[in-house]
């Protein structure tokens, strides 16, 4: 019997990765993961964005259905706090959120007065915190910040019912209201409905008060910026907020009137 010729062990080294190749096609991989990597997250911000303007544009259409049934209201509901009645912009629709403050956690989604005019299925009366979710009023672009008294917190969705509110208030001061009357009532004139918003991202009001809340990097790194719903019930953004108290730049504006008391 004739034996078969052993394989001669050069060959198989001719034809196996010297250890610089392998290095050189590792190289060229992690090069190629660098240059796209930015590029795909570039992608996933787009789209989240996309995902926040259209959950805006949404809520949208229910405010302008509730200001035709409520003679020019927004939607707000008054709760008792301290004795006194009191108009609660953060109650205006949303979940039961989790602060205990300003009846945030005891207004479940059955006492939210927007949420009865947006298509978002039955609500039990009988549920729990975090028991029923409101996507609607959920933006993707979420991140949290930073609450005063509270510290940093991961989401103003679950934090305050929504991850967007109402422009209630000035930034100098809670007490200098825009488009919700203290009291109550309905909206003012506005002059200019095109630049004035109603409805926006939480970043809006990052530089209350003159702080730095930290909502940065819900749209982008390093940078504050918001998504909002204007007055003429058109969407933009996200445009960048204006450190400190500026209530009217080139993009928008918090008062219904330039010389707004």
């Amino acid at each position: 019997m004739i034996a078969a010729p052993k394989a001669d062990p050069r060959a198989r080294a001719e034809r196996a990765f010297t250890l610089i190749e392998l290095l050189v096609v590792i190289a060229i991989i992690a090069l190629l993961i660098g240059i796209l990597l930015p590029s795909l997250a570039s992608s996933r911000q787009a789209a989240r964005n996309v995902a926040c303007m259209s959950r805006l544009q949404q809520l949208g259409i229910g405010v302008s259905m509730y200001l035709d049934e409520n003679k020019g209201c927004l939607p707000q509901l008054a709760i008792d706090l301290g004795g006194k009645a009191a108009i609660i912009g953060a109650l205006f629709g949303g979940k039961r959120g989790t602060l205990p403050a300003f009846g945030i956690n005891v207004y479940g989604a059955e006492r939210r007065p927007l949420n009865r005019y947006l298509s978002l299925g039955a609500v039990p009366d009988d549920y729990e915190p975090g028991d029923f979710e409101l996507e609607a009023f959920r933006s993707p672009a979420d991140r949290g910040g930073v609450v005063p008294g509270f510290g940093r917190v991961p989401s103003f969705y679950d934090l305050l019912c929504a991850s967007y509110t109402l422009n209630d208030h000035a930034l100098d001061s809670e007490s200098r209201a825009t488009l919700v009357p203290s009291g109550g009532g309905k909206m003012p004139q506005i002059d200019n409905p095109s630049k004035t918003w109603v409805l926006g991202s939480h970043p809006i009001y990052n530089y209350q008060t003159g702080e730095d809340r930290g909502l940065a990097d819900w749209y982008g790194p390093r940078t504050v910026r918001a998504n909002l719903l204007f007055a003429d019930f058109h969407v933009g953004g996200p445009f960048t907020v204006a450190p400190g108290i500026v209530n009217t730049t080139p993009d928008y504006r918090f008062l219904p009137r330039e010389n707004w008391p």
